[in-house]
């Protein structure tokens, strides 16, 4: 029976379908005015069975990795998700980063259905650093990943993989034929293009039937040419492909096809057609590869700087009480030479040493029959063991895990002599030696034999209760050699980023008091009395700036030059009594009186030099507060909350904040908004407004906008305080300019208008005269008379929008 739309598809898993759905029970998916969603509940990364350095999402269901991309020091792992529950349902990709591919944080949603079009099944993704797109939008380069179901479809990033649009409103851009999925897309030197390789049955004529890979190449990887197709009835699902020196030597290098069982061939490749030298495929992991086994839908990293091949697969039965699925420790492939040809090895990344601790060395020990050897007790750990299986004359030999005072024991890693099996896989001894290495995570158990010829990824629930971590030696029926033996234990790989406190401040950070988790809009605090959540960045004369909201109880505020135990700090908070305060232990240094309410941010930023401290509310012209203090000359920077809980986001050191010479305080009228470091930021599921405290009548006023993801961004003027009236000039994702007023569209402009890209809009308002600008060229010039003046800001519809350099002239 042929095989369901599994795993790169998404499809559901019987293996879990008895799973209980993680509350809310229904899968559902967001809009663009809560995008990106951070729906998890808070976890210690401690629950049985969850594995301390295998990536598993904090919560819900997840299989393939996707769109695996280096970016500025930084790697990206995407994945299928369903962040709803704990079996597969409603594809999103999730997200997480880190510096060294060990050290996982997980992050927002970053493609999310409702938001995104089309089918978000497995993909992956490349940095486009020449931006031959065309579509970078200030500093960063766009990051593009390809997705979709019977035709590709482009999504793209311009902030860094924060947030991501869709190219061209969700059209395809390339559509084999027949059935259809799992776009991979890779650079190709020689040919000086980019080419997409994807899955399909060839259910068309001009590709052929049955499976197979379809070549398509690109200039700009945006337009796509259909190259060829190499018929291939092993091929099914998830396609990698990458080039590899053999045996290390760069003139002998081969291309690698692989597929979502982890069987692979290798050949040449010229930018349109692969090649194979073999006839049917070798498999590079020996475990259950299947959608209901341990290895499944493997793909590497693009744009490893040190052009090392990284592999990480899905694990699917790996599953605890909030989460299903994790992935396999990053391996770095290679292709050596073998008596039976060239072969692909795995072995883990050099990386892991940065978990290691707590060695142990042994050599040249004898072990028998009946008599064990005790290396360590231990829950994570690393064991490298090498064995003379020439001198050897038990039947069977190797290490026992998470073994017990009784004798028992949860696995075993055995080698049998006679069947030269290592964990029932063939493998051969090397000039008489076998050397194995092993990986036990809680839930998970890594194999790999004689330096990675054999690899066997595998899903075990182990016993990590005190009395059950032991590791033994064993041999059977006779005696062996252990020629050699290193064991490191291995430390967890969580808590070292944060998911959503965006910001520029160095970590670790630090709880001193209060519960702190992560939210959608930042840092949440919650405590009786005073809590601090402090940062590993210290300074002395500065500008820290952040948002702050108390969601109920008293106060939420930003703490600098503070000691790492909080006994000592300055504190400028909002406070609901109704004051702007700043404080330190002991005194009151000075408040400033004005109605705070709960529910919404409010801007703080506080400007020291030496003892004088100024603090700014909401963009304010001069600081509400101005005093001098001299107990504390410098510290650390970090966050406060005060007798009930608060919302702390983008905590920024010396940034670019908000450029603009409107005069505060600023006020929003619906919506949320937010300074996130470079630029001000709204949020609306309708019309939103954030309003200066500048007013005017005839006026210039022009400022950089952007439509993150929704449908506008504006510039809004002679508005009244509630933004019930006001004009506004907007950037609109339909494809036009706007102009327009409560109860009437009084002109438009259609031109295309990108989802991530910044435009520079101006309005010229002379009486009833207004006429409006994008990017230096008038577009509209129309005529109202029903507002003569108001206030000046800006306007978000239907989702968030971005703005910078708001500057009013007469």
């Amino acid at each position: 029976m042929r095989r369901r739309l599994l795993s790169c598809a998404a499809g559901l898993l019987l293996a879990v379908a008895a799973l209980v759905a993680l509350p809310p029970a229904a899968a559902s998916a967001g809009t663009v005015a809560d995008y990106p969603e951070f729906p998890y509940p808070a976890t210690a990364y401690d629950e049985p069975l969850r594995g301390q350095f295998h990536f598993s999402p904090r919560a819900g269901w997840m299989n393939d990795p996707n769109g695996m991309v280096y970016y500025r020091g930084t790697y990206h792992l995407f994945f299928q998700h369903n962040p709803h529950g704990l079996a597969w349902d409603t594809m999103h990709w999730g997200h997480a980063t880190s510096p060294d591919m060990v050290h996982w944080t997980q992050r927002p949603i970053a493609l999310e259905p409702g938001v995104h079009p089309g089918d978000l099944w497995s993909g992956n993704g490349v940095v486009d650093t020449a931006n031959v797109t065309g579509l970078k939008s200030g500093d960063d380069d766009p990051i593009l990943v390809f997705a979709g179901t019977n035709g590709v479809t482009v999504h793209y990033s311009t902030d860094g993989a924060k947030t991501f649009q869709s190219f061209d409103h969700g059209r395809k851009v390339a559509v084999p034929s027949g059935t259809s999925r799992d776009p991979h897309v890779f650079w190709h030197a020689a040919s000086n293009r980019w080419v997409m390789v994807v899955w399909n049955d060839g259910g068309g004529s001009n590709d052929g039937g049955g499976n197979g890979a379809s070549f398509y190449t690109s200039a700009n990887l945006l337009d796509w040419t259909f190259a060829s197709r190499f018929p291939a009835g092993w091929f099914f699902e998830c396609p990698d492909m990458f080039p590899l020196a053999v045996d290390g030597n760069t003139a002998n290098q081969k291309w690698v096809l692989t597929d979502a069982s982890g069987e692979y061939v290798i050949g040449t490749f010229d930018g349109t057609t692969l090649r194979s030298d073999w006839s049917s495929p070798q498999r590079m992991d020996m475990g259950a590869n299947t959608p209901d086994g341990t290895f499944y839908a493997g793909q590497t990293f693009t744009g490893v700087p040190d052009g090392r091949r990284i592999q990480m697969s899905w694990q699917p039965g790996n599953h605890g009480s909030t989460w299903t699925g994790d992935q396999t420790f990053p391996a770095e492939l290679a292709l050596r030479t073998f008596p039976e040809g060239v072969r692909l090895t795995r072995n883990p990344i050099g990386e892991i040493s940065t978990l290691r601790s707590g060695g142990v060395f042994y050599a040249n020990r004898a072990v028998g029959a009946g008599s064990p050897l005790a290396v360590a007790t231990a829950d994570t750990y690393e064991v490298t063991a090498e064995f003379d299986v020439g001198g050897a004359t038990a039947s069977a030999f190797g290490l026992r895990l998470h073994t017990r005072a009784d004798g028992s024991y949860d696995r075993a890693v055995g080698y049998d002599r006679a069947a030269q099996t290592l964990y029932g896989r063939a493998l051969a001894p090397v000039n008489g030696r076998v050397r194995m290495r092993v990986l036990v995570d809680r839930g998970q158990l890594e194999v790999f034999g004689n330096d990675g010829r054999l690899s066997v990824s595998d899903n075990v629930g182990f016993n990590s209760a005190p009395a059950s971590q032991g590791l033994q030696v064993y041999a059977e029926g006779g005696t062996v050699n252990l020629v050699s033996l290193q064991f490191y234990r291995l430390g967890r790989a969580w808590g070292t980023a944060e998911s959503t406190l965006d910001g520029n401040l160095a970590g670790p950070w630090s709880a001193v008091g209060g519960a702190w988790s992560d939210t959608a809009g930042g840092k949440q605090g919650t405590a009786t009395g005073d809590a601090f959540y402090l940062s590993g960045t210290t300074a002395a004369d500065f500008t820290y700036e952040g948002d702050v909201k108390v969601v109920s109880g008293t106060a939420a505020a930003l703490t600098f030059r503070a000691s790492a135990d909080g006994t000592q700090h300055y504190t400028a908070n909002i406070d609901t009594t109704g004051v702007v305060k700043l404080w330190r232990p002991g005194r009151e240094i000075a408040t400033y009186a004005t109605p705070i309410a709960t529910g919404r941010f409010y801007h703080l930023k506080v400007v020291t030099t030496g003892p004088r401290i100024r603090v700014y509310l909401d963009h304010s012209t001069g600081p509400v507060v101005d005093a001098t203090d001299t107990t504390y000359t410098s510290g650390r920077l970090g966050l406060n909350v005060f007798h009930g809980t608060g919302v702390l986001a983008g905590p920024t050191l010396n940034g670019v904040g908000l450029r603009t010479n409107l005069a505060g305080p600023w006020h929003p009228a619906a919506g949320t908004w937010t300074v996130p470091g470079t630029g001000l930021k709204g949020n609306a599921g309708g019309d939103a407004f954030y309003l200066s405290g500048s007013t005017a009548a005839d006026l210039t006023y022009e400022g950089d906008v952007r439509v993150v993801n929704g449908v506008a961004a504006a510039l809004t003027f002679r508005a009244g305080a509630d933004g019930t009236q006001h004009y506004t000039a907007n950037i609109d994702t339909g494809g036009l300019v706007k102009l327009w007023r409560p109860g009437r569209d009084i002109a438009v402009f259609a031109t295309p208008i990108l989802e991530g890209r910044t435009y520079h809009l101006k309005v010229v308002a002379r009486g009833p005269s207004i006429a409006v600008y994008l990017n230096g060229t008038k577009v509209i010039d129309a005529s109202d008379g029903t507002y003569g003046s108001g206030a000046v800001g800006v306007n978000t519809f239907n989702g968030t929008a971005t703005f910078q350099n708001l500057t009013l002239s007469a």
